[in-house]
């Protein structure tokens, strides 16, 4: 199974460390302060929207999704230890509550699935 790292961890580490970029040059090239970058780095500080879209125009082959997928994943993965358990809401049976519930999932991550028929 497939265990996240922090998104500041794999910049560092599968990116910046093997081509030879420090961290000091890194920051002062996206405009930030050195002790932005050494928190991402160090995983006291998450990727952000913003800083999201910077790394994807700093480091050509990123995108900001991919940068965010990273952070969403993290934060996942140290959640789900300590995570109470909800049971599932009691809609009422005689709506399509599968059909709609799956339409909107649908939707909204995959529409080209999903014919909505024009209003």
């Amino acid at each position: 199974m497939h265990i996240p790292r922090h998104p500041g961890r794999v910049l560092v580490e599968e990116i910046l460390e093997p081509l030879g970029v420090t961290q000091t040059s890194f920051a002062s090239h996206l405009g930030w302060t050195f002790a932005r970058l050494n928190e991402i780095a160090n995983a006291r500080r998450g990727i952000t929207p913003d800083s999201a879209l910077a790394l994807s125009e700093a480091i050509e082959g990123t995108t900001p999704e991919f940068w965010m997928n990273l952070q969403r994943d993290w934060d996942l993965s140290q959640a789900r230890p300590s995570h109470a358990s909800v049971m599932p809401y009691p809609f009422p049976p005689e709506k399509e509550t599968r059909s709609v519930i799956r339409n909107v999932v649908i939707y909204y991550t995959a529409p080209s699935l999903l014919a909505l028929p024009e209003k």
